[in-house]
C-alpha cells in the first residue's frame, strides 16, 4: 500500500493533524502517535530521519514549529516520502503563505483537503501544486 498514516505534531508533541489510510482502532492510535512521537522528538538534528517502530519505517522532517511524521511499510523509499513531505510544505507555504501551525489549527479542513488530493489510499496520486490547489480555490470562490 505505501503511506499508512501522516502526523502534524508540534514541537511539545500534540498532535494537530492525523491523517490513517489503513484502519486502527483509537486506542492503538493513541498508543502509536505516543510512542512514534516520544522516539522522533528525542532525536537530533545530527541523526538521520528514518526510524523503524514495530512494522514501520517513520520517515520525518522538522519545519519551524512542526513535525510531519509519515509511518510507511518498510519496502518503501525513504527519499521519496521526504520528497512528499516537502511537497506538502510548499504546497501548504503557496496556500497559507508560510506554513505554520496556527494556519493547521486554524484551517484544518484544508489541511486534510490538500492531504486527500494528494494521496489516495495510501498512494502519492498527486504532485503538481497547481492542481492540488486548484478545487480549495474554487471552493473559496464560491463561499
Amino acid at each position: 500500500m505505501g503511506i499508512r498514516f501522516i502526523l502534524m505534531v508540534n514541537k511539545q508533541g500534540q498532535t494537530r493533524l492525523a491523517q490513517y489510510y489503513e484502519w486502527l482502532t483509537l486506542e492503538e492510535r493513541r498508543a502509536i502517535e505516543g510512542e512514534i512521537v516520544r522516539k522522533c522528538l528525542a532525536r537530533n538534528e545530527q541523526q538521520c530521519s528514518f526510524v523503524e517502530h514495530r512494522n514501520y519505517k517513520i520517515v520525518y522532517r522538522r519545519y519551524a514549529s512542526l513535525f510531519f511524521l509519515v509511518g510507511v511499510d518498510n519496502d518503501e523509499n525513504e527519499l521519496a516520502i521526504l520528497e512528499f513531505i516537502h511537497l506538502l510544505v510548499e504546497t501548504m507555504d503557496r496556500h497559507f503563505g508560510n506554513v505554520c501551525e496556527l494556519d493547521i489549527m486554524f484551517h484544518l479542513e484544508k489541511a486534510h483537503f490538500m492531504l486527500e488530493e494528494m494521496v489516495m489510499n495510501g498512494c502519492i496520486v498527486e504532485t503538481s501544486k497547481s492542481n492540488i490547489l486548484s478545487p480549495i480555490q474554487l471552493m473559496e470562490k464560491t463561499s
